[in-house]
Parts: C-alpha cells; sequence; structure tokens
C-alpha cells in the first residue's frame, strides 16, 4: 500500500472498499441518503487512510469515513465516487439482476486489474454476494487434475490420446467430441506401472525364500532319505575328517541326502563319535540314521594299523571273514597280478611280498559275504591313491634313491623303528646319514633289529649280535649294505612324509631307552652309554 494508493503486489483489503464489510441480510449492501457534505479538516490525533481505487487520485491527506459519515474529497468536499474511474470496483447490482445471465451480460474487468486484485479477496467477495444464488458455470471448481487413474491410458478414458477414427479436424483444434479443449492431465504408464508391481513381488518373494530357507538351516529338518538305500558305493573317510566334513564326503558320494542328516544322526546315536577315518562300502541314497548304523558297526569293518605286516594282515582278513588259515595269503599270491599295483612295484626279484608297502593301513569293508581279493583290491587302491599325492618319484631323486620304491621302504623301516611320531623325522635323518657313502661310523650298513626280526616274523629285542651279523639275507641290514630289497611292513600317512622330509642332525644311533623314549646319538661312544642305560631299565623290570 502506498501513500496515495494501492500498490503493486498482493495487499490486505482494505476496510474503505465500498464492498468491504457486511452487505446485509439479503446480500446486497444498503445505499445511504449522502447529502453533500463540507470539507472536514482532519483532526489532530485521528487516524487517516489514504486509498485510491486508481491509483491516480487523492493526495498526502487520505479520506475515510468517520462515524458513520460518508468519506469527501478533501478539496471539493463533494462525495468520492469510487464507481466512476476507469480500475474502479464495479457498482453493487440490483437482486433481480444477479445471477448467471447478468454475470454473462456484465462487462469483462481489465485484465490488470485482476492481477492486482489477490485471489483470497476476490474469493471472500463472491461469497458475500452469491450465497442465496446458485454459482455460474464459470465458478464451479473442477476436479483437481492430481488424481489420476490406472486406466488414463486405456483408449476412451479421460486424458488419453484420441482414437484413431476421431475427425482430424476437431484433433487439430485440440478439442474433443463435446466441443470442448480436453484437460492437460497427468498420464501415468501402464508399463512403468507392471514393472514396479512385477519388481515388488520378486522383492517380497525373495525375502520369502531366504526367511523359508533360514527358517529350514537353522530350526527345520535336515533333508533325509528313507531307508537303507540300493546299491554300493565305496567311500574313503581321510584321516582327521570330523563329523561334518564326513557328512560332506558322504553327500558328495550320493549316500546320504545332505550334510545335516547324517550329522543329526551320529549325534543321537552313541557311536556316531566313534566313526573312524577309512574306507566304506555303503548304499546309494540311504538314511543319516542307516549310514551312521553301517558305519559304527565294527562286524561289517576291518581296521589295519599302522607298520603292520602283509603276513599279518593276511591272517586278520581270515579270521575276519571266517576262512581258513593261510586263505588270503594263497589268494595275494595267486592274483598279485590282478590286485592294481603300480608297476614299479616289483623292481626287485629278492623281494619277499610284492604287496608288502601297498596294503595301506585304514578302515576297510569286510561284512559277510566279502571275498579276500576285494579287501587287497580296497588296499591297494587306497595306497596308491596316497601315494599319488606325493611326488615319490621327484624325491627319491632328491633324497639320492633309486626308486620310489626304495623311498616306501625308507618309511617302513622308520615306521618300524620309531616309537612315536615325534621319533619319525629323526629316524629318517639317521637312515639316511648311514647310507652316505662317508659313513665312518657303520660304513654303508644301517644295522636295524627290525629286518632281522622281519625275516624271522618276530618282534624281540634282545637279540644275539652274533647271530644278527653272520646270518645271510638281503633283507638282513647287519649283514648287508644299503636297504633291503623292498619295504619290510606297510607305512602310514605320517612315516611316509617323515622319510620325505627328514630333520636336518649329524644323528648315526639311537637307543630306545625304555621302550617309550628314544635318545639319538652322534658318535659310538654316546651310543655305548645309551646301551647302558637301556640295559640298567631292563634290570629294573625284570627285578
Amino acid at each position: 500500500m502506498t501513500e496515495y494508493g494501492r500498490g503493486s503486489g498482493s495487499q490486505p483489503w482494505h476496510p474503505e472498499d465500498p464492498l468491504y464489510g457486511d452487505p446485509g441480510y439479503d446480500g446486497q449492501q444498503h445505499p445511504q441518503h449522502q447529502h453533500p457534505q463540507q470539507p472536514s479538516q482532519p483532526q489532530y490525533g485521528q487516524q487517516q487512510y489514504g486509498w485510491d481505487p486508481s491509483q491516480n487520485a487523492g493526495g498526502p491527506y487520505g479520506t475515510g469515513e468517520q462515524y458513520g459519515r460518508p468519506p469527501v474529497d478533501p478539496y471539493t468536499g463533494a462525495p468520492q465516487d469510487y464507481y466512476g474511474t476507469q480500475d474502479a470496483y464495479p457498482p453493487p447490482q440490483p437482486q433481480h439482476q444477479r445471477g448467471p445471465q447478468a454475470q454473462q451480460q456484465a462487462p469483462q474487468q481489465p485484465q490488470q486489474y485482476e492481477q492486482q486484485v489477490p485471489r483470497q479477496a476476490q474469493h471472500e467477495t463472491q461469497q458475500h454476494h452469491t450465497q442465496e444464488f446458485e454459482q455460474p458455470a464459470e465458478w464451479r471448481s473442477e476436479p483437481a487434475e492430481d488424481k489420476l487413474s490406472f486406466f488414463d491410458d486405456l483408449p476412451g478414458a479421460a486424458g488419453a490420446e484420441p482414437a484413431e477414427d476421431e475427425p482430424a479436424e476437431e484433433r487439430s483444434r485440440g478439442r474433443d467430441r463435446r466441443g470442448k479443449k480436453p484437460k492437460k492431465t497427468k498420464r501415468r504408464s501402464g508399463t512403468a506401472c507392471l514393472l514396479v508391481a512385477v519388481v515388488l513381488v520378486g522383492v517380497v518373494g525373495g525375502g520369502g525364500y531366504l526367511a523359508y530357507d533360514y527358517w529350514q538351516t537353522h530350526f527345520g529338518a535336515a533333508p533325509d532319505y528313507d531307508g537303507e538305500g540300493t546299491g554300493q558305493v565305496q567311500v574313503e573317510i581321510p584321516k582327521g575328517y570330523g563329523i561334518s566334513q564326513m557328512g560332506e564326503v558322504l553327500q558328495k558320494a550320493g549316500v546320504v541326502k545332505s550334510v545335516g542328516a547324517f550329522t543329526e544322526a551320529a549325534g543321537k546315536d552313541p557311536k556316531g563319535k566313534a566313526i573312524q577315518p577309512g574306507t566304506y562300502t555303503l548304499h546309494k541314497e540311504m538314511s543319516g540314521a542307516a549310514a551312521v548304523s553301517m558305519m559304527t558297526n565294527t562286524a561289517n569293518f576291518l581296521t589295519i594299523g599302522e607298520g603292520r605286516r602283509a603276513v599279518s594282515i593276511y591272517a586278520a582278513i581270515d579270521e575276519k571273514l571266517g576262512l581258513a588259515k593261510g586263505t588270503t595269503q594263497d589268494v595275494a599270491k595267486n592274483q598279485v597280478k590282478n590286485l592294481g599295483l603300480p608297476d614299479w612295484a616289483n623292481s626287485d626279484p629278492k623281494i619277499k611280498d610284492p604287496l608288502e608297502g601297498f596294503l595301506f593301513p585304514s578302515q576297510y569293508n569286510a561284512s559277510k559275504g566279502t571275498k579276500p581279493e576285494e579287501i587287497l583290491k580296497q588296499m591297494v587302491a587306497r595306497a596308491k591313491e596316497t601315494y599319488a599325492k606325493q611326488d615319490l618319484e621327484g624325491k627319491a631323486k632328491e633324497l639320492g634313491l633309486k626308486s620310489p620304491l626304495q623311498l616306501i621302504t625308507v618309511a617302513s623301516l622308520v615306521n618300524a623303528e620309531g616309537m612315536t611320531h615325534d621319533d619319525f623325522r629323526k629316524m629318517s635323518r639317521v637312515i639316511y646319514n648311514r647310507l652316505k657313502p662317508t659313513n665312518t661310523q657303520t660304513n654303508g650298513k644301517l644295522e636295524f633289529d627290525s629286518t632281522y626280526n622281519y625275516i624271522k616274523n618276530q618282534s624281540k629285542l634282545d637279540l644275539d649280535p652274533r647271530q644278527l651279523r653272520s646270518y645271510d639275507d638281503p633283507y638282513n641290514t647287519y649283514h648287508s649294505k644299503g636297504l633291503p630289497p623292498g619295504p619290510i611292513g606297510n607305512p602310514g600317512e605320517e612315516a611316509l612324509k617323515a622319510a620325505m622330509d627328514p630333520e636336518q642332525g649329524d644323528w648315526y644311533y639311537f637307543v630306545s631307552v625304555d621302550g617309550k623314549t628314544t635318545k639319538f646319538a652322534t658318535t659310538l661312544a654316546e651310543h655305548d652309554k645309551l646301551v647302558q642305560e637301556f640295559n640298567e631299565n631292563q634290570r629294573k623290570k625284570q627285578g
């Protein structure tokens, strides 16, 4: 509001607007009889209002209606005419002339005036003057354009593209068939809505599946087969495997349906934790409980310890299968070529038993009805599998040996002479030191009691030195230099690893002083002291 009239921008509705105030009960302003008034001088302390709709008339002294008297022009003294200028307000109309028709005939106000008067004030004025009459169609509120329909894109819907058969003339004018300009409405893509729906369904479905899988994994029963299964499958359980790792092996072999089925059954069975590494002949698609039961039934299996000789293993097979003594040994001699030995196994004709060193220590299936050759084949296959994991030929050359068979022979000697696994690597170093051409302590001889015991098929500690040195046999290392022709037993993995990786040291001698502890020596004098300690311990045991 400027000092002399209405300024630009949004201004509050002034009280001296002739349309301001209560229009009366019937909606019209009651005219008052106006008499010419003399110009009145402004009183000191009275508030004056300066407002002129035309924004041109007026002056520094605004006029206003005071105490019910109409305002007058301060210069002429005549009543002010609010409706006689170009930008003035329209005069009030009689009641019978108000309505839609009268509105249509009423001249439109200049656009400038429409822009100047705030919309809110216009709306309030229209409510006062037309509250008892029906509003013209132009004044009626239209539906909000933001309210959209999912079917806006369908033919015939509001806001849809014009139909192909619609007259081109109407389309060019941008009008619909009713002659009205179509409202500009926001269109929603049905493809986008479908894509959003598909994504939501995928998210909900994926979340549901993950929740179900989590529930099944942590709280639900593990998938399992029913019954004892069918067919046969041979499964190898490596040494050191736990129950869960065993379950993984069985699942991959098709024995059980899931690891959980096996571990749950093993946890419920009192013997479940006693399952040993080894070779098992099981059935396909067994229940977890059936697999555990079969693997813990000692009547179905034969366990072979590390370092056992072939003749001892033959006797154990006969006993397990209820066969006559010597049956399995005869099978081994007659079918040695059909048992799957590697080509380098029979490299020396002086070898007493070609299977020695290839009857790998483990657990094997030996249930009722199993044939001896089946068990022997399992043992040879397990040995070949273990040896294939190692570079036996390369290691043999690196250690100065002639063949992989000599490396297995060293391992068999380590397994026979060592008391514990901690002794194996030192024992292996003693063997390689004695095999050196520069060996002046034993002059190239191993002098192991175990080789003489192998010949005699015995296990004695107190041996006559004269017999040891006089007995002529290629396996007697007191009589012959170097290694025996072949292994003297069937070594395990620990002994094989020790033979391939001996501990560094200058030891040439060793003595088991009490049957549990092995002590090593570099010179013969140190060795003799260890022998005296051994003899003293023996006397204490006898006395």
